[in-house]
């Protein structure tokens, strides 16, 4: 169960849910979408267009060779303490192949769309079919969908209890801005909601149903929205993997120096806990994302390398207070003082 947290006007966060439905079509995978505010249908015609084989590398080639310039750029500037420190390769066409990458300026062919199963779920259709519904003090429409999930899993041979007869596959199932008041969920809109269970019920059903099938959720939820920080620490608890999408549009990050390669930040909350009690700890704490012309991309987050003579001293007194937000890890601070220790 992969728990993403939307950024403040949900761009970034939903291009991260198109790529995780790209990569289920891309690996012939089933779907299952789910949403309240855009139709299923609409959400799966602008999946980004996969670049198979070795086509990636023709198409993101100019990046390519930009990025490597630019590192020769800041290599030329950069001081010696870091010349040292591990480096995180910006290109997909240096590192090791993972999956497969997209271009988010296409939208995938139709023709390999059709070769995959998807089914949609879509609220508002759903309440026009069936009169109102309670189970067990949960949402009306969280109920609802826990009987579609429910229902795909059993009667399409995901059931790994059940022994199935025909050729195994996985179920991809995506849920879009689920505890928005467009779900009937009042978590969003009051400090002390009425049905403050009704989410937290709900990943606990739909975790033991992913549990005991062939299958694997994303659920974006627009957690900057949420007052009460009990419900998110419930939810944390609930999943495997949470991450945040904290986007610079709007904020003064946006026009700070020490971002301007970067669109926004990521924060890796929690990740799986494999055959143990405390999850494993990532060497890199400090992520960046960017959106590219062709390419979305998550870095470790750097410093700028050089402070020219022009910028002024209070300029530079933000920039180290702007660094203060990132961790230690970075080797960018001295401890005591107040400009960065270069």
């Amino acid at each position: 169960l992969v728990f993403t947290e939307e950024d403040k006007y949900g761009l970034y966060s939903n291009l991260l849910f198109k790529y995780f439905l790209a990569e289920g079509v891309v690996c012939g995978h089933d779907l299952f979408v789910a949403s309240a505010k855009e139709h299923p249908d609409h959400i799966l015609k602008e999946l980004p267009a996969p670049l198979l084989d070795d086509t990636y590398r023709n198409e993101l080639g100019e990046e390519a060779t930009a990025v490597k310039s630019e590192d020769f750029q800041d290599s030329m500037k950069i001081a010696w303490r870091y010349q040292n420190l591990p480096k995180m390769e910006a290109s997909p066409t240096t590192s090791t192949k993972f999956g497969h990458y997209y271009d988010v300026s296409k939208t995938m062919s139709p023709e390999l769309f059709q070769s995959v199963k998807w089914h949609s779920f879509y609220l508002h259709e759903e309440l026009s079919l069936q009169p109102k519904m309670k189970t067990c003090n949960m949402n009306s429409a969280y109920a609802r969908l826990l009987q579609s999930i429910q229902r795909i899993i059993y009667q399409e041979g995901f059931d790994g209890s059940d022994p199935q007869k025909k050729q195994k596959n996985i179920l991809r199932i995506g849920i879009q801005s689920l505890g928005s008041m467009l779900w009937g969920d009042d978590i969003c809109s009051s400090d002390t909601p009425e049905d403050i269970n009704s989410l937290t019920k709900f990943l606990y059903v739909l975790r033991g149903l992913l549990r005991k099938s062939l299958s694997a959720c994303i659920i974006t939820v627009p957690a900057h929205l949420i007052q009460n920080k009990a419900i998110m620490e419930r939810v944390t608890n609930l999943s495997d993997t949470v991450v945040g999408l904290e986007s610079f549009i709007g904020s003064e990050r946006e026009t700070n120096p020490l971002y301007k390669d970067y669109h926004g930040l990521v924060h890796v909350h929690q990740i799986p806990r494999l055959n143990s009690l405390i999850c494993d700890v990532s060497d890199t704490k400090d992520l960046a994302f960017r959106l590219k012309r062709k390419l979305f991309t998550i870095e470790r987050l750097h410093l700028p390398p050089d402070l020219s003579d022009t910028v002024s001293r209070a300029s530079k007194q933000d920039l180290a207070e702007s660094a203060k937000l990132l961790s230690s890890g970075c080797g960018a601070m001295a401890i005591g003082k107040k400009h960065l220790d270069f």
